[in-house]
Order: structure tokens, then C-alpha cells, then sequence
């Protein structure tokens, strides 16, 4: 028996273990616990393999505005991108969606809509276009100037800061505040294009084609087909633009910061944008109310999926309760840019009014010598007789 070979280490752990669970235990519910503990602590990891969820490292040294501010002005900070919605251009005069009262949907009763949706629902529009346009010609772009909260945006830009900002708004103000093409995701369109609705001709017309239209009050057709002419704007029903699904892609793993302003984030798929960027990736919202909070089941089980403020495991995500323009004005003076951007707006709105005197001028001569022609040829006229 001397010689017998000495048996593992391992087995002789494994006889004490079926030992000890033979012996009754008073601290039985406490092993019941800790095994359920486990088990659930396994399909939480299964599940942020699976799906990407968990927790990430804290970024910012302290969850507020001015620890974002901070952490923009550390030099970490360069690939910042924006998402928004209509909440950044109500100080312009442009009404949001769904605030009672207020909102656009509180009143549309004057067109005579089944529904208040059907205004932008594209098999409707295609049958019944008019509410449609007389609602654009209230709403026309060119008619508002960008708020604060556009030159923010547009300030991130000239300094490097600016990734993308993808937008809800069809309103174009985010171009006249001085971003281009490049720096923008139009993800429900633009006003900024029109297209002729049949399939077969879809030829393109431009923003000033299409005022022409509709402070007309026409119903712009297509000047090669007759077929009836819409804004490039996407309707319930029409698939959002190529461009959303490929930069996406590209932008939000490079994301450093995300700056989510002035929507409900309850409009698919664009909310879901706010999970696509690293679990380390702060991400600041600036809206009358919290918005985009996880969902209470995913939450109780520690998956997260959406925004989390209150909860003792927030690590990265800031609400900053305020109009998009006070949001930003106070972040800016967190950043040292106040005046700055107080200058900027101050400039870049006297351009806008410039402009809009001698569009108004330049139009009033022009009615004055379509007046003055019309009288000379009724004059001849008169004359010949």
C-alpha cells in the first residue's frame, strides 16, 4: 500500500466537497443564494457578450456639465458627435412634434386629417398632397434663424471637435448655421432637395424651385412627367436615407462623446443610436426632461440598454435639464467659450438679416418693373387703338 501512487490533489478536493454537502449545513439558504447569484452573474455575462452591454470604464471625473466640459477640454476629447431633434430649433419659432398644446400634431385640426400623422404618411400625401404643402409654406426653411443651440454645434466644427451631427429636423437650419454636407446625417431628409415621386423619372429639383411651388400655392408637378414633386423628406412609410445606415457604422465606434439635445429619443431607429457607441463613450443630454432611459427589465437585470442617471451604477451619462440654448450657453461658459459663441450668434444673424433685406429689396424691384412693364404695354395697347 506504501507504494500505491499518491492521488491527485484535485480529486482529494472533490471527496472533501461531497463530504461536506452530505453534513447538514445551518448556512444551507446562504450557499442557495450564492449559487443563484452565480447563475444569474453567468447570464449577465452571457448576455454583454452576446449583445454588447456592461459596464465600461468611467471617463468623466464627475457627472455634471462641467465635468464634461473638463474632460472636452482634457485633449481626449476630438471625435464628439451630436444627436437632435426638434427641441433645438423651438426657439426659432419652429414648433416641436408632441408637446400638448403646442405641438405641431395639437394642431393640424384646420386640414381636416384623419389622424394628426396622415400630414406626413406617404400613401396619404400621395392622394391628398394640399395639407401637406400649406403646412410647408407656414414651416418653409429660410423663414427661421439657427438658435444657440446650431452655432454650438457649428463652434464644435470650426474647432475640430465635430464627428457628425445626425439630425431629426427637416428644416435645413443646421446648413444656414454653417454646417455642410459632410459634417451632417439628415436622417428623417431635408427640405434642402426635392425629388418627382415617380419611379421612373425622379428627377431633382432645388430649394429655391420648390418655394417658388409652393408660396405659389401650387402643388409642385414634375416638369418632365407631371407626377407630383416632394421634398426629399422621409415620410412614415419611406426608408430613411442610405447615408444613416453607412456613416453610423463608421461614426459611433470612433465616438468620444455623445451630445444628445431637444428630442424625445422615441422614434426608431434614430433612438437607438445612443446604444451604438463604446461602453466607455460619455454621453450628455441636454432636454426639458430626461429621455432615453434604460428599460426597467434590462435594468433589474444589470443588462443597462439605454441612458442611466439616478442609479448607483451610473458611470457616464449626464442630464442636463434646461432648453437646448441655456444648455449649451452654459456649457460653452464652462468651456470658455461664451463669448464666443454670444459673438457668433450676434454675427452670423445680422448676415442672415443683411441677406433678408436685399432678398426683400431685390423683390420689390422686381415687382416694381414687372408693374412698370405691364402699364407701358397697356399703354401702347391703348395707343394702337
Amino acid at each position: 500500500m506504501s507504494d500505491a501512487p499518491e492521488p491527485p490533489r484535485e480529486k482529494e478536493e472533490d471527496s472533501n466537497l461531497c463530504d461536506r454537502e452530505e453534513e447538514p449545513s445551518e448556512d444551507s439558504s446562504e450557499e442557495d443564494e450564492a449559487s443563484g447569484e452565480t447563475e444569474m452573474d453567468f447570464l449577465r455575462s452571457l448576455f454583454s457578450r452576446t449583445l454588447g452591454l456592461g459596464s465600461g470604464e468611467k471617463v468623466l471625473d464627475e457627472l455634471t456639465l462641467d465635468g464634461v466640459a473638463r474632460y472636452i477640454l482634457s485633449g481626449k476629447c476630438k471625435n464628439i458627435i451630436c444627436m437632435v431633434g426638434a427641441g433645438i430649433s423651438t426657439s426659432a419659432g419652429i414648433p416641436d412634434f408632441r408637446s400638448p398644446g403646442t405641438g405641431l400634431y395639437a394642431n393640424l385640426q384646420k386640414y381636416s386629417l384623419p389622424y394628426p400623422e396622415a400630414i406626413f404618411q406617404i400613401d396619404y400625401f400621395k392622394k391628398h398632397p394640399e395639407p401637406f404643402f400649406a403646412l410647408a409654406k407656414e414651416l418653409y426653411p429660410g423663414q427661421f434663424k439657427p438658435t444657440i443651440c446650431h452655432y454650438f454645434i457649428r463652434m464644435l466644427k470650426d474647432k475640430g471637435l465635430l464627428r457628425r451631427c445626425y439630425s431629426q429636423n427637416i428644416d435645413t437650419l443646421e446648413r444656414v448655421a454653417g454646417l455642410e454636407e459632410d459634417d451632417l446625417v439628415e436622417a428623417h431628409g431635408t427640405f434642402y432637395t426635392s425629388h418627382c415621386v415617380s419611379f421612373l423619372c425622379r428627377k431633382e429639383y432645388n430649394l429655391d424651385w420648390m418655394k417658388a411651388r409652393i408660396f405659389s400655392d401650387e402643388v409642385p408637378k414634375c416638369e418632365k412627367c407631371s407626377s407630383l414633386v416632394k421634398p426629399d423628406i422621409v415620410f412614415f412609410g419611406e426608408n430613411l436615407p442610405a447615408k444613416f445606415f453607412t456613416s453610423t457604422t463608421t461614426d459611433f465606434p470612433r465616438c468620444d462623446l455623445l451630445i444628445i439635445m431637444g428630442t424625445s429619443l422615441q422614434v426608431q431607429p434614430f433612438a437607438s443610436l445612443v446604444n451604438k457607441v463604446s461602453k466607455n463613450t460619455p454621453r450628455l443630454l441636454i432636454n426639458m426632461e430626461k429621455t432615453g432611459q434604460s428599460d426597467a427589465l434590462m435594468g433589474m437585470l444589470g443588462f443597462g440598454g439605454g441612458m442611466d442617471f439616478d442609479s448607483e451604477k451610473a458611470y457616464r451619462d449626464v442630464a442636463y435639464i434646461s432648453t437646448c440654448d441655456e444648455g449649451c450657453m452654459a456649457l460653452a461658459e464652462f468651456l470658455g467659450w461664451k463669448a464666443e459663441l454670444e459673438d457668433l450668434v450676434k454675427r452670423e444673424h445680422a448676415l442672415i438679416d443683411s441677406k433678408d433685406k436685399q432678398d426683400k429689396a431685390k423683390l420689390a424691384n422686381q415687382t416694381v418693373k414687372a408693374e412698370e412693364k405691364t402699364a407701358t404695354e397697356t399703354g401702347n395697347s391703348d395707343k394702337l387703338e
